[in-house]
């Protein structure tokens, strides 16, 4: 019997709900030092891209888009990072993040550089409401 999906503790420990697309669950990455969204596919036993299927993997590239162009319009960033590691966290997410070259990391991977920065309450609320309107705007676009 195939096993149903569910969000990994790790991911749910890490980040903040922020949308649901069709595909996936968009999530907040709980670190101010960065703009940084998690799509996590709702594909259960999904752990690579290959996991999914041809209609899966188009449309989470469709919602890495839509992600990407939210960031990008609110926060222009330097240069986007797009990237499904899962070396920690076996099951399949993709993290966007903006960059900029003078954030704590700059020009490496952000893994490991800075300590995370969690949101406080009031950061964090502003962020998710500045985000949904920017993913609005990214669908009416």
């Amino acid at each position: 019997m195939k096993e149903r999906w569910h969000l990994h503790p790790q991911l749910a420990d890490d980040t903040h709900p922020l949308a649901q697309f069709a595909l996936c669950e968009l999530r907040l990455m709980d670190d101010a030092n960065y703009p940084w969204l998690v799509l996590v596919p709702r594909v259960a036993d999904a752990v690579e891209l290959i996991d999914l299927d041809a209609a899966q993997r188009h449309a989470l590239t469709d919602e890495i888009d839509r992600a990407s162009r939210a960031l990008r319009e609110l926060f222009r960033p330097h240069k986007l990072n797009v990237a499904a590691l899962g070396n920690l966290v076996p099951q399949l997410h993709v993290h966007v993040i903006a960059r900029y070259e003078h954030d704590h990391a700059w020009p490496k991977p952000v893994w490991g550089m800075a300590a995370a920065l969690p949101y406080s309450e009031e950061a964090l609320i502003q962020r998710i409401a500045q985000l949904q309107a920017a993913l609005n705007a990214a669908t009416a676009a």
